[in-house]
């Protein structure tokens, strides 16, 4: 198994009960599976009933019949949602964990997308969350512990409005919520799978290639270097609840987590060498200040107030298009890009000039603020320092695609 691949240990989730929802396949299932490895306890609730057993049954097959357990579970409904936490605290006493993974996938232009189809999304994408939180979160602030996983994602990608509205408003909720336990040791956040090729993907991609002017098979060939599969999609879950107290409050992506718990995943290889020269070392090097210099400014945020963080965050969202969390992903990712094909993709190349504008952003917002001279000479050093970090890869990570 990939969870085993890192420095997780097998059953140090032990005691741990877990639902999660759409677990009777694809990213799910594997999450289940990873969760299961860890020792964890884990309630399969799928709307599917035949696959919700099949899925139950092959997990009791690797794991044993108490391990897991399977309830039919449509979390649109607020009787179904209740009907599954009755279960849950009558099977083992207690909820632990929550992997809010049930997905309905939209397509479709804003203008031309039934209301209908807007309100079921609705209700599988943002409601069944809600609902699960809501009938759950009271039993763990009286026990003072427990993990809340939401599952995001907000490209704002034409002709997926109808799913990604719902999926980031379901990080709104997630920060809310979040930022209402910030003294409790409940750890709430978000999580990102990335592009995966599960079931529901492939139809949405069908539906959405010819929408972008492409085929299928171009649509995954620009694509492949950020393509996860299944198993690394649903690990990265699992790793991230057993590294929930470094993540509460931030929305990250499964390679992220699959890196923090020490899990190597294979990435395909790109055009370029293969990173054997100098000078791809010391592109990966440079890369790695302009990471470094990211992550302390972003833990910085971090320690500010509540509502200075939140204006951060939405400005740096505003400016670059991601969250902080995301886009340390990206840095991550670039990292085996390069090692992979001693370049930059050309996407890969704008996100790091979008950091570049950012921080000459900061620069002015800087010298609008501070009345110190010396200090505004002082900071303007630092910050110029960041960007010639950032030319200097941009200048020798020439894009490729």
């Amino acid at each position: 198994m990939l969870i085993a691949g890192g420095k997780l240990q097998q059953g140090e989730l032990q005691g741990k009960v877990a639902i999660v929802t759409g677990a009777a396949g694809g990213i799910g299932y594997e999450a289940a599976r990873a969760l299961l490895w860890l020792g964890a306890l884990v309630i399969i609730a799928e709307i599917d009933q035949a696959r919700g057993r099949q899925a139950e049954e092959q997990l009791q097959q690797e794991f044993g019949s108490k391990a897991v357990l399977f309830h039919q579970t449509d979390v649109a409904s607020a009787a179904s949602v209740r009907s599954l936490c009755q279960f849950a605290y009558k099977q083992f006493g207690k909820v632990d964990i929550v992997i809010n993974n049930a997905a309905l996938p939209v397509v479709g232009a804003v203008h031309e997308l039934p209301i209908e189809q807007w309100d079921k999304s609705y209700e599988v994408n943002f409601k069944g969350p809600l609902l699960l939180t809501q009938y759950l979160l009271p039993a763990m602030l009286e026990r003072d512990q427990g993990v809340l996983v939401f599952v995001s994602s907000s490209g704002a990608a034409p002709y997926l409005g109808g799913y990604e509205v719902f999926k980031t408003a379901q990080t709104e909720l997630a920060n809310t919520i979040a930022a209402e336990l910030e003294s409790s040791n409940i750890a709430v956040f978000t999580i990102s799978p990335g592009l995966v090729a599960t079931a529901s993907a492939a139809q949405a991609i069908e539906q959405i290639a010819p929408l972008y002017g492409m085929t299928v098979q171009e649509f995954y060939a620009l694509n492949s270097e950020h393509l996860l599969s299944v198993e690394a999609a649903g690990a990265g879950f699992a790793a991230a609840v057993a590294l929930a107290e470094q993540y509460k409050g931030t929305e990250i992506g499964s390679i992220q987590a699959l890196m923090d718990a020490g899990i190597t995943v294979t990435q395909p290889k790109g055009q370029g060498s293969d990173c054997a020269s100098a000078n791809c070392d010391n592109l990966v090097a440079a890369l790695q200040v302009v990471t470094t210099t990211f992550r302390e400014q972003a833990a910085g945020w971090q320690q500010r107030n509540i509502f200075e963080r939140q204006w951060v965050l939405r400005d740096f969202k505003k400016q670059i298009g991601d969250t902080p969390e995301v886009f340390l992903q990206h840095l991550d990712a670039m990292e085996l890009e390069i090692r992979a094909t001693g370049c930059l993709s050309a996407a890969s190349y704008q996100k790091l000039e979008r950091l570049s504008v950012y921080y000459r952003h900061l620069l002015q917002l800087m010298k609008g603020y501070e009345r110190n001279p010396a200090k505004v000479v002082e900071q303007t050093a630092i910050i110029e320092g960041w960007l010639q970090d950032i030319a200097y890869v941009l200048a020798r990570a020439h894009p490729i695609g």
